[in-house]
């Protein structure tokens, strides 16, 4: 088992707290929490399983989430996408490939992040996700009563995101993680997210039958839904020598 190492990353004037695990060399991963009472912490039993398949795993807070500085209030989908930037410049070697790791609310960040880095994207690992009207992406979250709530409120107005268009384009490893239960995700975004997957992408599909909407508590706890995970986003991808189509290399990994 990999020793967790903790860091803080500078952005903005905020302080992001973040932990990490394993080698350079495969792949990094990156872990994103959710919105609300999301952190980091529920997701360090994945970083050490991303770090004992020879991945360099990554997990943080968002700003005023967890550890991290900063006011919740302030925090939008731009800075959330920003914040990842500033964690994977300062802490991803430079010659990984990337495996992007979302939670609801980062559903979209993980989008963002597959337009930014392109072709160096080389997995995405989507957990009960979120997509969003454009419009909401400069909004700060505010309180729960503002317009970035009115705006993600207004039906339909997710069928819009730029996300589903990223998706639809991105051609790496894909695994949708779908709880039996969602009482927060429309069964109707899921559908969208995994026709737009289906096109392109090395697409799976993983249900999770007695799961609700919270995935990272559920992995944390079940520790053989929380490997199979990892083995579907890791297993039979092309070598590290090619790491623009998308591979992440065989450091022993199960299927590489």
């Amino acid at each position: 088992m990999d020793e967790l190492t903790a860091f803080s990353c500078p952005y903005d004037g905020e302080r992001l707290s973040g932990v990490s695990a394993g080698p350079p060399g495969r792949a990094t991963v990156v872990l994103l929490h959710g919105a609300g009472n999301g952190s980091k912490e529920r997701l360090l039993p994945l970083v050490t399983d991303f770090a004992d398949q020879g991945c360099r795993a990554l997990a943080f807070d968002f700003s005023g989430h967890g550890e991290s500085t900063g006011a919740l209030a302030e925090l939008s989908l731009r800075r959330r996408f920003e914040q990842a930037v500033a964690v994977l410049d300062a802490h991803a070697p430079a010659g990984d490939p990337l495996v992007l790791v979302g939670f609801s609310m980062s559903g979209q960040t993980v989008a963002d992040l597959v337009r930014h880095y392109g072709r160096r994207v080389a997995a995405v690992g989507l957990c009960a996700p979120a997509v969003y009207t454009p419009e909401a992406w400069e909004v700060p979250f505010g309180t729960g009563e503002g317009r970035f709530s009115t705006l993600i409120r207004t039906p339909d107005s997710w069928r819009r995101s730029p996300a589903l268009e990223a998706f639809g384009s991105y051609e790496g490893r894909a695994v949708l993680v779908v709880p039996g239960t969602d009482t927060v995700i429309p069964p109707a975004v899921t559908a969208a997210l995994q026709e737009a997957l289906s096109v392109r992408s090395r697409f799976t599909r993983f249900e999770l039958p007695e799961a609700g909407h919270i995935l990272g508590l559920w992995f944390r706890d079940h520790a053989e839904d929380r490997k199979a995970f990892v083995t579907a986003l890791l297993d039979g991808r092309p070598r590290a020598q090619d790491p623009v189509a998308g591979g992440i290399g065989d450091h022993g990994g199960a299927g590489s």
